[in-house]
């Protein structure tokens, strides 16, 4: 039976369901494939090796099923991945405050970098991410932030459909004039990296000013209406992350998971104690501390991921529990037990369907309104 949800990018791409899937984990970029949806797997924070490595391994798992890889791209990153340069520009005062939560929570001080500290973000990072991605046999490159012209040239040269993800109409423009495929329209619910607009102003607007190029709703997307409502604003499809993150295959830590599990929208907040730029996480001891009065202001990217990113790799590690969170967006009031890939899929597609026959139901009773 055909997907009550496909729509023309279902046709584009070869797959079922227009739902594609952002994560950081490998299992679930394959579940996901697997279920008839398009997963995208975050490599953003990865060597370039592991990137290779990682892309092998999702590919001999889905076959020729289509599936993706999402690169944080921003302009304005050092030229070179030099980590004493950005350590010897970073104030004293930060400094102190890191090594302050360090002491007032106990944390280990281990000696390893975290994912946001293993490498600088830089131009030359950027180049050996994308080049590794070019060479590979993705379907699709993600560009999570930024929409370098070179890299979408050369994605588009080597066969791949270039996507990007923006929060503006302003970046919007941006990518259509640079020959983007596929527009992500990700709205203020969002995890993770996110701006002001909200997913219902944002997505309409990204629609109109596309055209015929195919548009998808990220933001709060966690149910099988929200699927519905985004086509109803002219999406073909939804981009969705939160809710992957409560599945077996992400393998989330039990700490956080409990976390996740009870968490409302309320829970969330945007900080850019994280990156140096806005990035909505579930709301800690970690988001109070850099909230709190006194705390420095946050760098900015990449200096505030050198600052921190030794911090956060050892909270992780060591589970520190106040200060340990996840960027999740404000979808995850919908979400309260732990489940797996396959029956979120099932759910949503179930859940658009019982939508989609209500909205029927309304219009065959108005039509009958109507005749009498």
């Amino acid at each position: 039976m055909r997907s009550p949800i496909h729509t023309r990018v279902c046709d584009l791409l070869g797959v079922e369901h227009p739902i594609f899937a952002f994560s950081h984990s490998v299992d679930v970029v394959v579940a996901v494939c697997r279920a008839g949806g398009v997963g995208v797997y975050g490599g953003t924070r990865h060597l370039p090796e592991e990137i290779e490595s990682s892309l092998a391994a999702i590919r001999q798992r889905v076959g020729t099923r289509p599936f993706g890889v999402d690169l944080v791209l921003p302009k304005g990153m050092p030229e070179r991945n030099n980590r004493e340069d950005i350590e010897a520009q970073i104030p004293e005062e930060h400094r102190a405050f890191v090594d302050h939560l360090f002491d007032k929570y106990n944390v280990p001080r281990d000696g390893q970098p975290g994912p946001r500290s293993r490498f600088v973000r830089s131009d030359e990072m950027a180049a050996r991410q994308a080049d590794v991605v070019l060479h590979s046999d993705v379907d699709i490159f993600a560009m999570g932030i930024g929409s370098p012209p070179e890299f979408i040239k050369a994605a588009k040269e080597s066969g791949k459909l270039v996507l990007s993800l923006v929060g503006s109409p302003k970046h919007a423009k941006r990518a259509i004039d640079l020959g983007a495929d596929i527009l992500v329209a990700q709205g203020h619910d969002s995890g993770a990296h996110t701006g002001p607009i909200g997913t219902y102003s944002l997505v309409p607007q990204v629609v109109r000013m596309a055209g015929d190029i195919p548009v998808l709703a990220a933001g709060g997307v966690a149910t099988g209406e929200h699927i519905v409502a985004a086509l109803a604003m002219g999406a073909v499809g939804v981009w969705v992350g939160t809710a992957w993150l409560v599945t077996k295959e992400s393998e989330t830590s039990p700490v956080v998971m409990k976390k996740l599990l009870a968490a409302g929208s309320e829970d969330t907040v945007i900080t850019r104690a994280q990156s140096g730029k806005t990035n909505r996480q579930l709301r800690t001891a970690w988001t109070e501390e850099w909230e709190a009065a006194g705390a420095p202001i946050p760098l900015k990217m990449p200096y505030q991921d050198i600052l921190v990113g030794d911090l956060l790799g050892a909270i992780q590690r060591h589970e520190v529990e106040p200060l340990i969170g996840s960027g999740v967006g404000q979808g995850i009031a919908w979400f309260t037990k732990e489940t797996t890939v396959a029956d979120v899929m099932a759910t949503f597609v179930a859940e658009a369907r019982a939508a989609m026959e209500a909205l029927a139901r309304i219009q065959e009773a108005n039509a009958a309104a109507g005749a009498v």
